[in-house]
């Protein structure tokens, strides 16, 4: 049972104040006003799970695609500043929001990329993700200053990503449990 708590402590937290804020608005606000919460959350749900659907199959996918150990060659412990540069771009290039990088996430950290390359990824596609930079940097600020503040922090996720290498905190991505477990793994399932 503690290892099914510490595994989806996140889910149970945000259920409970789910349930809570939901109790909440129907003792305060009354049946009409809980309908209208659900209703509200129905349609997040239904406009965020595409999004959400399409990450975790291009996550997925790129596992069975990435032979063992090729991750780990441009990605790992012993990469260096090319595994990061790697990394630097990948971040860029990804699309989307967290539905989509954080499984890609997920996937390169069981794949053998080190601590550092994905902080060098996640940090590169929250800063310059180049969605980010084209859908509203350049046309709300102009490309003038977007292409100032891209070159201003293009190596700062690098930067992120050699320290966190360096900093003494031991980290492993968490196992998948079960049978996805064994449908995931390439020859599984």
């Amino acid at each position: 049972m503690p290892s099914f708590l510490r595994r989806h402590a996140a889910v149970l937290i945000f259920a409970g104040i789910g349930l809570a804020a939901a109790a909440a608005v129907w003792v305060l606000r009354g049946p009409e006003a809980f309908r209208h919460a659900l209703d509200h959350a129905f349609g997040l749900f239904a406009a965020v799970l595409p999004a959400m659907l399409a990450g975790l199959l291009l996550a997925g996918s790129l596992r069975q695609i990435v032979g063992p150990g090729g991750v780990a060659r441009w990605m790992g412990t012993e990469s260096g500043w090319r595994g990061l540069l790697v990394a630097n771009l990948a971040g860029v290039a990804t699309p989307g929001g967290p539905m989509a990088a954080f499984p890609l996430v997920l996937v390169l950290a069981r794949a053998g990329a080190d601590r550092g390359a994905l902080i060098t990824y996640v940090f590169a596609w929250g800063l310059n993700g180049f969605h980010r930079v084209l859908v509203y940097e350049v046309p709300l600020l102009g490309a003038e200053f977007a292409a100032l503040r891209f070159l201003a922090t293009v190596l700062l996720p690098m930067l992120a990503g050699a320290l966190a290498r360096r900093i003494p905190i031991a980290w492993t991505p968490p196992e998948p449990s079960g049978k996805a477990a064994a449908e995931g793994a390439p020859g599984g399932g």
